[in-house]
Order: C-alpha cells, then sequence, then structure tokens
C-alpha cells in the first residue's frame, strides 16, 4: 500500500516502477476511480452537514414547518443512503487497485526482468574440489539412511521427504544453533501461529496475488503462511507503538509451506523446492528513517553471512534486479549458496526492506518522540537459515568418498559427533 497524496502526485514514477519489476496494474484507472470516490465523498459529507444542520433547527419551528422540513429530511436522507452506497463501492474499488501498486525500487537496484540478471555484490568460501565423483545430497542421503523421499511422496504426495535419524539431527541442529546465534545478536525468539487469516497475508503483501502459492483452508477463512515473517511482521496490526520501543528485533522458528504452483518440471528432484519446510526467520520494525531502514537492512543481511561463515559454506550474495524483486521490495539481497550436485549457486536466503509498504496495509505506526503526528514504520526481514536447502549444502560439501559427511564445528555441540557415517549394508 503506498500514500495516495503520494501516488496521485507520481503517477510516472509508479508507471515506471511497474514495468521496471514486470507488475501489471492500470494506474491511470486507480486514479480515475480515485478522482470520482474523492468528488462523490465531498458530496456524502456535504449532504451530511446539511442533514445536521436542518435537524438542529427542528426544535424552532412551528408544527407545519417540522412538517415540510421532515419531509424534505426524508428525501434527503434517503438520496445519503444511496450516496453512501456509491461511495462505498468506489471505496472498495480504490482499495482493490490500490492493493496492486509497486513500491518503487531503490536507486541501486539494478535492472532485469528474472534472477539470471541479478548483480553479484561478493563471494565468500571456496567451492569444494573433489578428487572423486561427489555424490548429491539425495545420493548421501540414501547412502547414510537418512532422506527418504519416495516414502514421504507416499505419504504426502510429491515435492516431499522423510529426514530420518541423523538427517532430522542435523536439521534441528542447524535451527537451535540459529536462534543461538540471533540471541546474542540481540532477538527476540516469538512463537507464531502458521495458520493466518488473509488480512494477515493482505498486511504483508503476499496477497492479492500470491493466492495461488498458499495453501489455503477455505472452511476457516485461514490459509497456511509461506513464511513467519507473515505473522512476525503482523504482530502489532492496528496499534500505534512508541519510538521509544523501536527497534523491534523478532525471530520465529516454523514449519512454511508453499504450493509452488508454476513450477512443473523445476527442481523436481531432490529437496530444493519443496511444498513444507523449517525457516527461522528475522524481523525488524524501525522508525520511517530511510537511512536507518538501509543500515538495518545491511545489518540483518551480516547476521545470516556471518552464520553461512560460521558453517563454512561457500556463498554469494547478489543484489536482486527488478524483475526479481516483490511488489512491495525497495531492495533485496539473496544469499546463495554453492550446492555441487547443481553445479553452481542455489538461493538459501532473502533480505529484504519494503520502507512503510507493510505498515500501511498493517495500519502499524508510532507516535515520534518529541511528539508530533504518528507515522507508518518501517519493515525489514531476512531468513536466518531455511531447511532442507541448507541440509544440501551441508551434505554436498563436506561429503568424503566414502559416503560420510562431516559436521561443522559449530554444529558438533548439537550433534554430539564430528561425522555421519553409512548406514550399516550401505
Amino acid at each position: 500500500m503506498l500514500d495516495m497524496k503520494w501516488v496521485r502526485e507520481n503517477p510516472d514514477i509508479l508507471k515506471d516502477a511497474a514495468v521496471r519489476k514486470r507488475i501489471t496494474v492500470d494506474v491511470d484507472a486507480l486514479l480515475k476511480v480515485d478522482a470520482e470516490h474523492r468528488s462523490l465523498l465531498s458530496q456524502v459529507e456535504q449532504l451530511r452537514a446539511e442533514l445536521r444542520a436542518s435537524s438542529k433547527t427542528l426544535g424552532k419551528m412551528s408544527p407545519e414547518e417540522r412538517e415540510v422540513a421532515l419531509a424534505g429530511q426524508k428525501e434527503k436522507k434517503a438520496e445519503l443512503k444511496e450516496l453512501e452506497r456509491k461511495e462505498q463501492s468506489l471505496r472498495e474499488e480504490v482499495q482493490r487497485l490500490a492493493l496492486l501498486l509497486p513500491m518503487p525500487p531503490a536507486a541501486d537496484v539494478p535492472d532485469g526482468k528474472d534472477d539470471l540478471e541479478n548483480l553479484q555484490l561478493s563471494t565468500s568460501g571456496t567451492a569444494p574440489v573433489f578428487p572423486y565423483e561427489p555424490k548429491s545430497h539425495v545420493e548421501l542421503g540414501e547412502k547414510l539412511g537418512i532422506i527418504d523421499i519416495p516414502r514421504g511422496v507416499r505419504i504426502a504426495g510429491t515435492r516431499n521427504y522423510l529426514l530420518l535419524g541423523d538427517g532430522a539431527r542435523l536439521e534441528q541442529a542447524v535451527l537451535q544453533f540459529s536462534i543461538d546465534h540471533m540471541a546474542k545478536r540481540g532477538f527476540e525468539l516469538v512463537s507464531v501461529p502458521t495458520l493466518v487469516k488473509n488480512e494477515a497475508m493482505v498486511g504483508t503483501g503476499y496477497f492479492p496475488g500470491g493466492e495461488e502459492q498458499a495453501y489455503m483452508c477455505e472452511r476457516d477463512s485461514l490459509c497456511l503462511v509461506g513464511t513467519s515473517e507473515v505473522s512476525l511482521t503482523s504482530i502489532h496490526t492496528g496499534e500505534t507503538l512508541n519510538a521509544a520501543d523501536l527497534p523491534l528485533r523478532r525471530i520465529a522458528v516454523s514449519p512454511c509451506y508453499r504450493r509452488e504452483a508454476g513450477t512443473y518440471g523445476k527442481d523436481t528432484k531432490g529437496l530444493y523446492r519443496v511444498h513444507q519446510f523449517w525457516k527461522v526467520e528475522q524481523v525488524v520494525v524501525g522508525p520511517a528513517d530511510e537511512e536507518w531502514s538501509k543500515e538495518e537492512h545491511q545489518r540483518m543481511l551480516a547476521h545470516a553471512t556471518d552464520l553461512m561463515d560460521l558453517l563454512e559454506l561457500p556463498y554469494q550474495v547478489v543484489n536482486v534486479c527488478t524483475g526479481d524483486l516483490g511488489q512491495g521490495q525497495v531492495q533485496k539481497f539473496d544469499i546463495e549458496t554453492w550446492m555441487p550436485s547443481r553445479g553452481g549457486y542455489g538461493e538459501t536466503h532473502s533480505a529484504s526492506r519494503f520502507h512503510d509498504f507493510q505498515a500501511r496495509r498493517l495500519n502499524l505506526r508510532y507516535r515520534p518522540e518529541g511528539g508530533g503526528k504518528p507515522q507508518f514504520c518501517h519493515t525489514l526481514n531476512n531468513t536466518v537459515v531455511a531447511s532442507p536447502r541448507v541440509l544440501i549444502a551441508l551434505l554436498e560439501n563436506n561429503q568424503n568418498e566414502d559416503g560420510s559427511v562431516n559436521i561443522p564445528e559449530v554444529l558438533q555441540p548439537y550433534m554430539g559427533t564430528e561425522r555421519i557415517q553409512p548406514s550399516k549394508g550401505s
């Protein structure tokens, strides 16, 4: 959601943003309906004022005059009711079109049509060179007895899986390590709902437009989240916070669900693109200060890159191009981790800043220090770690020729072992 006053004054900026982000929206249609709505709203307010003024004079009228005045009021009330009906219809249409508007990208976001045109900013670590033919995470998982995709599919259909024994323990180790990593950086752990109302999806910008990717529970008017960002960002919906309490820095660990609609035939093998996964997500709610948002964005990115360095995984950071940006994102940095079976990097993290895009939709404000009119907050989010994608990198980059897998030093206390060994008979 954008400030409609700003929209009226900057239609060309919005049209350009829509083109660059590959988002279809009719800015002119919105402005036309908005003008009609404001004109009609003015008529409604004028008629209400006339009726209020007329009511105040009834007591001073003679019975005959009052009868004439009441008849006139009855006509005006009928007219008002019809105008209010039209005004509500136009207001809803303005809202519908406004929800489709894109947030303009930051000046340093590269232009491009898709993720192939994202701009590399940095790399860390070196992709391993194996003196033997390395195995994929699927082959390793089968040999180690820790991944079972066929039985997962039998239970829940395609893009599902089972993690067994040390596979499940490794996932839990990474998640708990990530929670501890963020606790040291001052983030509050929150247990959040993963079934949410549509309002939370609209408020965070996933609806309208992302319905095909969400699992819906229509009977209860709820949907499963694809990220705990939805729940974390929505905590203070409709509230006005105190500036002294900002920023709010929180994380949640939760299961996440995505239908992956439109990805048939894409990444169908293995654990890269699945319907259910676990993620530790970081969300920050702060003041309406662009420079602060930029700095916080970099801090949040560093929380994730520091974690990947501790896990000793090679990765690159990319500045996501306009065509790969979401509707509300001002800028996004992705961390892509080296995965030998892909012969390249695969996305594991996304760090985004939204300015007040989500806060306006959620009606989330704060009172500035020293007084003044409440302002909409700025919101940001980033992955801390997501599984099973991180397991792909951990298994494939740390494999040995005999099929065993070394455990990074920071995870060894959580696992209680330095290596995952092949199961007997494998």
